[in-house]
């Protein structure tokens, strides 16, 4: 057994994390010829572009809409059948909490590699700096929401604390999503200081199932196979991988201006 791997496992014994997690070997990094990414970049050995993983565009067909009114802003959100249906039972429980008062909405969901291009881009020609741009919004060919399971949530209304900013996770609905959206199959992709070096997006939640035996699960796991293995999401659904310990974040780290319960760090 390597070194690691021991180590891994005395860690997993003498902390607290959450959920039984079933120790596996640890999934070797991805080493990928560069690919270029015509005006924005290159990928790097490992396949990531600053700090992105590539994903495929899900056909279209594929997606349902979220059957839940006024849910969506703007356009409809669409995702992936199983985790529309557990997005659907995510909302009606989060609605029937007083402190939610019905203002979780859906701000994205679904994405063409084609339209992330243009939110990448900001509908310009030029993508400006792309590094920069890369800390919120990933390149095209690298976002979850082409998969179909990725969902970015807001806040309506919320004065003060406008879309995809980190005082979402300070609301009542943001701790709620904290606290309940692994019972519904979501775990939040990016959380602070995460080793794959995207910007903290408490809004940003991916679906995996509730089990490994959910309908649809084994899919959507295949798909985040290597983010889920070399880059926990936090919290997280517990799944066939090491996870890593909910330690503070780094010195080095931008600053976090919320506290969070105390079970996830």
């Amino acid at each position: 057994m390597k070194p690691s791997i021991k180590h891994a496992i005395r860690a997993l014994s003498s902390a607290a994390v959450l959920g039984t997690v079933p120790v596996h070997a640890q999934v070797e990094p991805v080493r990928a010829a560069p690919v270029m990414v015509p005006g924005i970049g290159v990928t790097g050995p490992d396949g990531r572009m600053f700090g992105h993983l590539p994903y495929a565009e899900a056909p279209a067909t594929d997606m349902v809409p979220v059957a839940s009114p006024g849910f969506a802003l703007g356009g409809a959100c669409r995702m992936q059948r199983n985790a529309a249906a557990d997005l659907t039972a995510l909302i009606d429980a989060a609605n029937a909490t007083p402190a939610v008062a019905r203002k979780l909405r859906g701000v994205s969901c679904y994405r063409t590699i084609a339209y992330q291009r243009s939110v990448f881009c900001r509908a310009r020609d030029s993508c400006g700096d792309a590094a920069a741009r890369s800390r919120d919004v990933a390149p095209p060919g690298y976002s979850e929401h082409s998969t179909g399971y990725a969902i970015d949530f807001g806040i309506h209304p919320s004065p003060g604390c406008p879309d995809l900013q980190w005082c979402m996770a300070s609301t009542p609905a943001g701790l709620w999503l904290i606290a309940h959206a692994r019972e519904f199959g979501f775990e939040l992709s990016f959380p602070a200081s995460n080793a794959q070096n995207v910007g903290w997006e408490p809004w940003h939640w991916r679906w995996v199932g509730r089990t490994a035996a959910s309908p649809g699960a084994a899919k959507a796991r295949a798909i985040f196979a290597h983010a889920r293995t070399q880059f926990p999401a936090r919290p997280g659904i517990a799944g066939p991988m090491i996870q890593t310990i909910h330690a503070k974040p780094s010195p080095r780290a931008l600053p976090i201006p919320v506290v969070w319960p105390g079970v996830y760090f």
